[in-house]
């Protein structure tokens, strides 16, 4: 999509869609509407009082060849309530208007920006990204063919603010940077396998400028990582990978060192405790959390904050075989905690544990972890908010706070030492299970276990990690959340 800014008078700003934004209440007198020229805005009163024009979200009206206008169309988007309208109601407008134009043939729009809005072109371009996607990439048919192919941000002969061309990089990079985390949680297991991933790591850092290596069986083993060991042990065909992607600006200080933590199991059958064959599909998916995680150093490594940043991504299929690990096991992780294994199933907490334990050990001070965890965290929160735990309220309260600016829902949940019995074994150190009640914290606590002292946030993205039914602004499919909130953290990060 080719982005840039407009400065032609609205009335002459000759393009196939011109989209500007109303209120509800006040639709033809609110917004970017207050910006067109009047014949417009007269007919656009006559569709008020008809009932056809109402501001509320997401509302689409279409007026071909507007008076007074040099566009061929004018699509205006509802913003609903005044009160409520945020840089995330923005965002989300934008990916309506793209979404809207785009299935009716739509190849380029125009977006009016406001006079007062100097951080509006970040929003618009973020949202227009982000909904010119669709997951169909394997359908012959595929709606990706109807995509935008310019977005121009229309100023209305305004001067541009100085941080007007600042907002449109960074809101090129957030879009891409998720993205990219999409792309990656959209593949088949059978095409984004361990390797397949850390191939896709090892392009992306050099394209990026970050460093990368990656570690296969023989260093895994000789680390001692018995946990993420016992979990790769059994797929016979897929070569486990610990994925680790260094972000080391050179003005940075020493400390702190932020060790991001995802979850990359590229295919989940439960092993040895199978999962039931209904949505087992899904679980291709639950690289989610590593699938963040690149996104995240993308978009760093092109917004440059001033912090050394680690991301580890233990990467391996969980296969019943005649080697899998078996519920009644016992494992010693590479902190030397061992673990008594009650369900197979409660893997992704294993390999978790021992990257954990592997980023102490490479210098990592603050520990962050993403993870398609426990369905229990649905039970809780559902399909729209992500659970929040850790033994360090400074830093949950760092990560709640760039959620809230970044526009994703994050809900912080109870860590307590109640929570500890659940998970005791009485013949190892921990059972990597707590049983079914409290499961998004007891799943969440043991992960804990091998961050020790070091400041920790869990994520649990088990229920955000894909939508199953598409927005006016999104499609169905992988969303990409907590990238942005991640970034959000590290560009805004005050040591």
């Amino acid at each position: 999509m080719k982005i840039d800014f407009r400065a032609d008078p609205l009335a002459q700003l000759s393009t196939s869609a011109l989209v500007a934004y109303c209120f509800e209440g006040a639709p033809t007198s609110s917004g970017t509407v207050e910006r067109l020229a009047e014949e417009t805005r007269h007919q656009l009163q006559e569709l008020q009082t008809a009932g056809e024009l109402t501001g509320k979200a997401f509302e689409c009206t279409i007026l071909r060849w507007p008076p007074g206008m040099a566009a061929s169309k004018l699509l205006v988007i509802g913003a609903g309530k005044r009160e409520k309208f945020s840089d995330t109601q923005l965002r989300y407008l934008a990916g309506a208007a793209v979404r809207h134009l785009r299935s009716r043939g739509g190849r380029e729009l125009a977006w009016i920006l406001g006079s007062s809005e100097p951080g509006a072109g970040a929003a618009v371009v973020d949202g227009a990204l982000v909904a010119d996607y669709d997951a169909d990439r394997y359908r012959t048919e595929r709606n990706g063919e109807k995509g935008i192919d310019n977005l121009w941000l229309a100023t209305g002969g305004d001067p541009l603010p100085a941080e007007a061309e600042a907002g449109l990089h960074r809101g090129r990079i957030l879009g891409e940077a998720q993205n990219f985390t999409r792309d990656l949680v959209n593949e088949p297991s059978n095409r984004m396998t361990p390797t397949k991933l850390a191939e896709q790591a090892g392009e992306m850092a050099s394209r990026f400028g970050l460093g990368c290596e990656v570690l296969g069986p023989a260093e895994i083993q000789g680390l001692k990582m018995g946990a993420l060991w016992a979990v790769a042990q059994g797929s016979q065909q897929e070569p486990a990978k610990l994925i680790v992607v260094r972000y080391v600006p050179e003005d940075a200080p020493q400390q702190p060192v932020i060790g991001l933590i995802g979850k990359g199991i590229t295919f989940d059958s439960g092993g040895i405790s199978i999962k039931p064959s209904e949505n087992m599909h899904e679980m291709k998916t639950d690289m989610a959390g590593g699938a963040t995680m690149l996104g995240v150093m993308q978009a760093i490594a092109q917004l440059k904050p001033c912090v050394r940043v680690t991301a580890l991504i233990p990467a391996t299929e969980n296969m019943p075989s005649g080697n899998a690990f078996k519920p009644g096991d016992v494992i010693t992780s590479m902190s030397g905690k061992t673990i008594e294994i009650l369900n197979t199933d409660a893997e992704g907490r294993l390999v978790l544990a021992d990257a954990l334990t592997y980023a102490k050990q490479l210098g990592c001070t603050v520990l962050i972890d993403a993870a398609t965890l426990t369905g229990a965290v649905l039970v809780a929160l559902g399909n729209f908010t992500t659970g929040v735990f850790g033994w360090n309220q400074e830093w949950v309260d760092r990560v709640l706070a760039a959620g809230k600016v970044a526009g994703e829902k994050m809900w912080q949940l109870p860590v307590d030492e109640d929570y500890r019995d659940l998970y005791k074994s009485s013949i190892a150190d921990l059972a990597n299970t707590g049983g079914r009640y409290g499961g998004a914290i007891t799943g969440a606590m043991f992960i804990g276990e091998f961050a020790g002292d070091t400041p920790w946030v869990h994520l649990d993205i088990a229920g955000t990690r894909w939508a199953n039914d598409e927005k006016p602004y999104r499609a169905k499919g992988p969303t990409g959340h907590g990238v942005r909130t991640l970034v959000q953290l590290l560009t805004d990060l005050r040591l």
